[in-house]
């Protein structure tokens, strides 16, 4: 299905489209090639500054699950073997505090309409029958609707370093970003000789399951590629900054 013939999203397509061709042309003067994949990059730093209020209710209740964890905790000890008690106990504890469970679900949900659309403007070889001439764009030689698949199978090959070297960069940025996020919300410490069912595969999946994102992003059109890796490394940034200023 063609989201760009959708009746709201493909106007917002064709606008976006618009926009950044005019970047492109305002930055060719002086950045020549390179022109178009930073017009990508700012059109993404743009909407995520946008998304900002809704990082920080984000953030504000990654905060209060991280203050409420301790008596949580203490709860799932006291009615473990009672799962409607338990839920029960809960609730009352959210109500006492004020806060909603769904609190860190709302912003995501918020923000991902709009990341989708920029996304699908990144990957789209046409928008409402409409040639996307940001794909035909290149960057280093390489065409911005070119993958790393593509690429290294392509008589462009030589030029594979360049999306070799964004993968690299997208790999630091996801490293870092789960180490951040084990030292913001640190996985729970079983009681000693303590056997927690599925344990080694919670770990497994925590510490490789981030590293899907830059799989994706090889077989993404390097458009997509270069959202990918700024989202990624503004949201990283965002969230220090956040859960330093946030108490």
């Amino acid at each position: 299905m063609d989201l760009s013939t959708l009746p709201l999203v493909g106007p917002l397509l064709h606008g976006g489209a618009d926009l950044v061709a005019a970047l492109t042309a305002a930055l060719s003067p002086t950045t020549g090639s390179f022109a178009a994949a930073i017009a990508v990059v700012l059109l993404t730093l743009a909407v995520r500054a946008v998304l900002v209020p809704l990082s920080v209710l984000q953030v504000r209740a990654e905060r209060d699950r991280r203050r409420l964890a301790p008596q949580l905790a203490a709860l799932r000890k006291r009615h473990g073997k009672n799962a409607e008690q338990l839920q029960r106990a809960v609730q009352q504890l959210y109500t006492n505090e004020e806060v909603s469970p769904l609190a860190g679900c709302l912003p995501v949900l918020a923000q991902a309409p709009v990341l989708s659309l920029v996304y699908a403007l990144f990957t789209h070889a046409s928008i409402g029958g409409t040639a996307n001439a940001l794909l035909e764009a290149t960057l280093v030689g390489v065409p911005l609707g070119h993958s790393l698949v593509v690429t290294l199978t392509s008589p462009l090959w030589v030029h594979a370093w360049v999306v070799v070297l964004l993968l690299a960069v997208l790999a630091v940025v996801v490293e870092l970003s789960r180490r951040a996020n084990l030292r913001w919300n640190p996985l729970p410490t079983p009681e000693p000789g303590a056997q927690v069912p599925g344990a080694a595969t919670t770990v497994a999946i925590g510490r490789f399951a981030p590293f899907i994102t830059v799989v994706f992003a090889a077989i993404a059109p390097l458009a997509a590629a270069l959202y990918v890796v700024t989202s990624a490394a503004w949201t990283a940034g965002e969230r220090a900054v956040l859960r330093r200023v946030i108490r």
